[in-house]
């Protein structure tokens, strides 16, 4: 049974992203399993790709350095394999379409249900442009996220009535990375989605570093999403970083469960 309607019950999600195989595929199992221990709600798993051009330049060394490792989406499968063993926590793979398409789109649904992942995301796949994916990985029990963006005005209401699982808000124009500088209009566009699907749950990504920033975006979201600023404490504790991100995740949770204590 797909886990994603758990992942927003009754409480705001903090959604991690990491770049698996970077440092390398055993950290990856470490910090997985410390993200659960620290109480996050949905693990994004990024499979490397050569040409991530939704992503910022944190992301795209990481995905560098797993790419040098040689990882490849069946080593993604077989650590989301092993882990399953003991985690429970919903996990989401993040790529992007020619991943797919290379492995076939059939084989990695077939394959993505077999380990009991339970959301897509494609970074460059529009809206328009999903149906393709997402008929085959519904019919496996894994929902396609959709992703919105401050430009996405005149679709806000189709996307919105047509999504699955999640919202995936983008906070801001651009690629990931630590940022300061957000969208003004989140806000409207949340509460536009939640006019046409109030049950749709709408979480925040893209430049999100801080508590204090997770804090303001949980005002008006049912989560937030964080990549770039645990991949940076990944890309400088390296094969000891597993600690550092339960402690920054810790952190992060407290904060939109109104436990922040510093």
């Amino acid at each position: 049974m797909n886990k994603i309607r758990d992942v927003f019950n009754n409480k705001k999600a903090f959604i991690p992203f990491i770049s698996v195989g970077d440092p390398d595929i055993k950290t990856s199992e470490n910090i997985i399993y410390a993200l659960e221990e620290a109480g996050c709600d949905l693990i994004e798993l990024g499979i490397p790709f050569s040409d991530p051009t939704a992503e910022g330049p944190v992301i795209m060394r990481a995905s560098e350095r797993a790419l040098l490792n040689k990882i490849t989406s069946d080593d993604v499968f077989e650590l989301v394999k092993k882990v399953r063993k003991t985690c429970q926590i919903p996990l989401a793979i993040m790529t992007y379409a020619n991943v797919i398409y290379s492995y076939g789109i059939e084989e990695f649904a077939k394959k993505a249900h077999e380990v009991k992942i339970d959301a897509l995301i494609l970074a460059d796949v529009p809206f328009e442009e999903k149906d393709e994916f997402e008929k085959i990985f519904l019919s496996y029990d894994i929902y396609l996220i959709s992703m919105i963006a401050p430009t996405s005005k005149d679709r806000v209401e189709m996307i919105a009535k047509n999504a699955k699982g999640f919202l995936y808000c983008v906070s801001s124009l651009g690629v990931t990375g630590v940022r300061n500088d957000f969208s003004d209009n989140l806000e409207s566009l949340i509460k536009t989605v939640k006019k046409v699907n109030p049950d749709l749950p709408c979480a925040i990504g893209f430049g999100i570093s801080s508590s204090k920033q997770a804090r303001r975006f949980k005002k008006i979201s049912d989560g937030v999403i964080i990549g770039s600023a645990i991949v940076k404490i990944i890309e400088k504790y390296g094969r000891n970083s597993s600690t550092e991100v339960k402690k920054f995740a810790i952190n992060i949770k407290n904060s939109i469960s109104n436990l922040y204590l510093y």
